[in-house]
């Protein structure tokens, strides 16, 4: 009976041992991709920005660390609150040496009619870090504080007017916009002008175009230390440390606001599990290094590392979320 069996028996352990091959071959496959040629990290606003400075971090730390390896550029595409750079993505589907620096106004952009493509349209690679926003106003600016700036608006909604980067509803605007709700100003009297990235609405502050500006506390640091603006508040929970220990939050000059904006990366439509695997590694790897963490504690930003499964149902979460945010802000385009 026993000489019966070997025969089979041998046949069943072939056929495992092979499976276990196939197995462990898909499995290598699916880790197997790696760039062979330049990648860009494409910034959706003008030099100067927050988002841009992200990506010129990313890629420093990545080229440095020889993560990826071939030459990495980086590509500014900015227009159309983000549409330019995330129509030149969708123009390389499946392939994973492009990728763009994201934030939160890649939802509420398509929320409030803005844009046509959000995240569902692209690939979810990662977020990065949070950062809360702050209003700024020139150095010599007569406005001394939120609580003055908010008493000036209840008198006459268009007295100021406030240098938004770079669309309405976006979080930098809502940092603004939900301070002046909560005091029960009409947002449709405000005048906002929309500038191409932060830079330049900084400049147009500093040039005396705008009263104030609403943006990161990222993005503001260097103008702060600078001593050429004010930070007149926080939409934080509560104060933050080190260079903006000093500004009050919102909450505490009498508007409940609490805005913050995070950063990350996404990627074409359609990319490879392997191709999102290769990112997944690349982007870990650079959330674990020392200069990272010194430029997170530099910039008040918190460690909000998500890799491309997380970062896809939070999306999906916040998505929703928004939506009824930006309603109640009255920046949702009603439909024809």
């Amino acid at each position: 009976m026993r000489i019966k069996l070997m025969p089979f028996l041998n046949t069943v352990l072939l056929t495992a041992v092979c499976a276990t091959f196939v197995v462990a071959g898909a499995a290598a496959h699916a880790q197997s991709w790696l760039p062979d040629r330049n990648v860009e990290i494409v910034i959706n606003t003008a030099p100067g920005s927050g988002q841009d400075s992200t990506g010129r971090l990313i890629q420093r730390i990545l080229q440095d660390r020889k993560t990826v390896p071939t030459s990495i550029t980086v590509v500014n595409k900015p227009g159309g609150g983000g549409a330019i750079a995330y129509g030149y993505l969708q123009s390389h589907a499946a392939n994973g040496h492009f990728v763009s620096i994201a934030s939160k106004s890649l939802l509420t952009n398509h929320i409030s009619g803005r844009a046509q493509v959000t995240y569902s349209d692209l690939t979810p690679l990662a977020i990065l870090f949070d950062e809360y926003i702050t209003v700024a106003v020139k150095a010599d600016s007569p406005i001394k504080s939120g609580r003055e700036l908010l008493d000036r608006m209840k008198k006459d909604p268009g007295s100021l007017s406030f240098g938004v980067a770079t669309s309405l509803g976006n979080p930098n605007h809502q940092g603004i916009a939900m301070a002046l709700k909560y005091a029960g100003i009409d947002l449709r009297k405000t005048r906002t002008p929309v500038f191409q990235s932060g830079g330049q609405a900084v400049t147009a502050l500093l040039g005396g175009h705008v009263d104030a500006v609403p943006g990161s506390v990222g993005l503001m640091r260097r103008h702060l230390e600078a001593g050429t603006i004010r930070v007149i508040a926080v939409a934080a929970p509560q104060r933050l440390t080190g260079l903006y220990a000093s500004v009050p939050t919102w909450k505490e000059q009498g508007a409940n606001a609490v805005v913050s904006n995070w950063r990350g990366l996404i990627g074409p439509p359609g990319m490879t599990p392997a191709q999102i695997a290769f990112w997944d590694n690349a982007l870990k790897q650079l959330s674990e290094t020392d200069s990272w963490k010194k430029e997170l504690a530099d910039n008040n930003w918190d460690n909000e590392y998500k890799a491309a499964a997380e970062t896809r149902k939070y999306m999906d979460a916040e998505y929703a979320e928004l939506r009824g945010f930006l309603t109640e802000l009255e920046l949702v385009k009603a439909k024809p």
